[in-house]
């Protein structure tokens, strides 16, 4: 077949995405001496490693190794120490106690300029990028020049183009990366660490926020890169995925390697059950219900996002009391403009928003508490606390005029004390007391804390965006016996927003896709693949799926 040239692309608006993707043939069979100064990893071995930070052992001679050729993943809850360790190997931290060998020789690694020139190469989860830069500006940051104070941007672009033919890893250099898919953006963060010669990629949540097509096409890369050698350190919550592709699987627990296993006598059941120490319900159960009325509906909703470009277009949905509806979709197709406009942090530019029947269009966020209307947000430190409030502060936010919290016009401390310890005792909110400033919480805590005061409000309506990101796997579960109950037990009508499709699939009744702004079809769970999932994400709508 013959091959068509890196450059095949078609523009289709802001996105430039390839015309097809079956356009796209690499030899995948090249030299990779011939296009990078390749450092060659056969093993590294992490021995005794202790790190530690004020009141915490985030370490505790810990062991752990990845040799050439496979995939080695590291598991456990937050706080486990796994992203302790990886800072360590790629010299973000440094350990106090323990060594590091790379090819049998011990290494002391100060920098990530250190590992990238042992080999080792880290792609974020959150990355790294320039978004106003081209994909060749953003490989050359930081590599020397032979034009002194101007980058060498035409050599960049044709050793972008080989790696893409030599990988699979197609995007074209001249565009700016703002341009780019998701997917595209993580080919960029690869790319960039395998041109400054790296064997040994450490991948933190790959697959965030990727369709289920962008993980399988990651996945084939990965796999085709370990049979030329190269080794791979794999972070992910995702249970399925790890199985997939690990070969290795370590899991940590409190600082501690819990144990190693093969993948092929791992289990989901078995894998959680080391993360956590004791049976993990991984699929909550959803019994059926009589569906109420319509508790939230939207009607021909448009909103501008922050650019001022159309975020929502003309969103037309209906979320039924104890009904679970989940928005599906690949990050930034409105789903945050969305949440914003039913929680009265956006105003619509046009259509309608109502609740249980009256219509709530602009309508301040204090009046939609009021009516019922209990909202995560997918910002937690931007719009669900107040990081200089304590803990206690933070639970009655909001709610601190109202019964239980005040009699007329005088605090009852003694409830919000009763109330604040019993939600973090439900919630399991990791924190020395109700007392504690928020800021001195991490994320994940911060996050219990907002679903703990949100939940507690028994909402006729929810919006949950992002309920779980920074949950561990306990807690994750926890949160979502919580949601199923608030559905089941008050009949809550629940618009559920999550890049996770494992979530949307496991709680949802049924599930909308927005792709662009616009809702492009409404399917039931139990209706649906993954795969057509995957597609209509992608935006193909439903009635064009064969």
């Amino acid at each position: 077949m013959k091959e068509k040239p890196i450059s095949n692309f078609k523009s289709e608006g802001r996105l430039r995405v390839p015309a097809r993707s079956s356009d796209l043939h690499f030899n995948m069979k090249e030299d990779t001496s011939k296009i990078t100064n390749l450092t060659k990893v056969e093993k590294v071995e992490m021995r005794g490693i202790i790190k530690q930070f004020p009141g915490v052992l985030a370490n505790n001679r810990i062991d752990f190794d990845v040799r050439a050729g496979e995939v080695h993943t590291l598991l456990g809850e937050n706080g486990a120490g796994k992203s302790t360790l990886m800072k360590i190997l790629y010299g973000i931290y440094h350990q106090d106690k323990g060594e590091i060998y790379v090819n049998g020789k011990l290494v002391n690694i100060n920098s990530p300029l250190d590992a990238i020139r042992l080999g080792i190469g880290m792609v974020h989860q959150h990355f790294m990028l320039v978004p106003t830069l081209t994909v060749a500006e953003n490989v050359a940051l930081g590599l020397p020049s032979s034009r002194k104070f101007l980058l060498d941007l035409d050599v960049v672009s044709e050793r972008i183009k080989e790696l893409a033919k030599v990988h699979g890893l197609y995007v074209d250099p001249e565009a700016k990366v703002w341009q780019l898919s998701v997917g595209e953006q993580q080919r960029v963060e690869i790319i960039k660490i395998l041109y400054r010669g790296a064997s040994l990629l450490i991948l933190d949540e790959p697959t965030a926020v990727l369709t289920p097509q962008e993980v399988e096409e990651l996945f084939h890369v990965l796999r085709s890169m370990l049979n030329k050698g190269y080794s791979i350190i794999f972070i992910s919550h995702k249970l399925h995925e790890v199985l997939s592709l690990s070969n290795r699987i370590t899991v940590l627990r409190d600082g501690h390697v819990v144990k190693t296993i093969s993948a092929a006598e791992a289990t989901k059941e078995k894998l959680a059950r080391l993360m956590v120490g004791r049976e993990v319900l991984l699929q909550v159960e959803h019994p059926s219900i009589e569906l109420g009325g319509a508790g939230l509906a939207l009607e021909g909703v448009w909103a501008q996002g922050d650019e001022g470009h159309p975020a929502l277009r003309g969103v037309d949905l209906e979320v039924y009391s104890g009904e679970i509806l989940g928005i599906a979709g690949v990050s930034g197709n409105g789903q945050r403009e969305l949440a914003e406009v039913i929680a009265g942090l956006r105003k619509p530019t046009k259509g309608k928003v109502s609740i249980k029947g009256t219509e709530v269009t602009n309508w301040s966020p204090s009046q939609l508490l009021e009516h019922g209307l209990s909202y995560i947000p997918e910002e937690r430190m931007k719009d669900g606390t107040i990081q200089k409030f304590t803990v206690e502060e933070n639970l009655i936010l909001k709610d601190h005029i109202h019964k239980p919290y005040a009699d007329g016009i005088f605090m009852n401390f003694k409830n919000i004390a009763r109330e604040s310890e019993r939600l973090i005792s439900d919630f399991d909110i990791r924190t020395p007391s109700r007392y504690t400033s928020l800021k001195s919480l991490s994320g994940g805590n911060i996050q219990k804390l907002i679903l703990a005061r949100e939940l507690s409000r028994k909402p006729g309506v929810l919006v949950a965006a992002q309920p779980t990101r920074g949950l561990d796997i306990s807690a994750t579960e926890y949160v979502h016996r919580q949601l199923i109950e608030q559905r089941t037990k008050l009949k809550t009508a629940t618009l559920l927003i999550s890049d996770d499709l494992d979530e949307i699939l496991s709680l949802s009744d049924r599930i909308a896709v927005i792709y662009e702004g616009k809702i492009i079809g409404v399917v039931k769970r139990n209706e649906v693949s993954v795969e057509e999932l995957g597609m209509m994400m992608g935006g193909v709508h439903k009635d064009k799926i064969k």
